[in-house]
């Protein structure tokens, strides 16, 4: 699949991104390029390769899931600007 310059201007349009008439040949190369690299992908031979998160094996840490209260309030409001009864405290908005 090829980009031309039209499709590289509808591509900017769509994207909302303003490019100048004379940056459109060089857009299209670009995306004529990541085209290129993706037909690439698609010819290595990943049959048998596992899924993995990581270049390194590790596992994630766990930990029980257990519903908790929190009970840190006075941490948390420590950090608010504004805080009363308990509570954030926040300007009205609305009228």
């Amino acid at each position: 699949m090829s980009i031309d310059i039209d499709t590289a201007r509808r591509v900017a349009k769509l994207a909302r991104i303003r490019v100048e008439e004379d940056a459109l040949p060089a857009l299209a190369s670009e995306f004529n390029a990541v085209l290129g690299f993706i037909e690439q992908l698609s010819e290595v031979d990943v049959e048998g390769v596992e899924p993995m998160t990581s270049v390194t094996p590790m596992r994630l840490k766990r930990r029980k899931d257990g519903v908790t209260d929190g009970e840190m309030q006075e941490k948390i409001l420590a950090n608010a600007p504004d805080a009363r009864e308990g509570f954030f405290a926040v300007p009205k908005v609305v009228e």
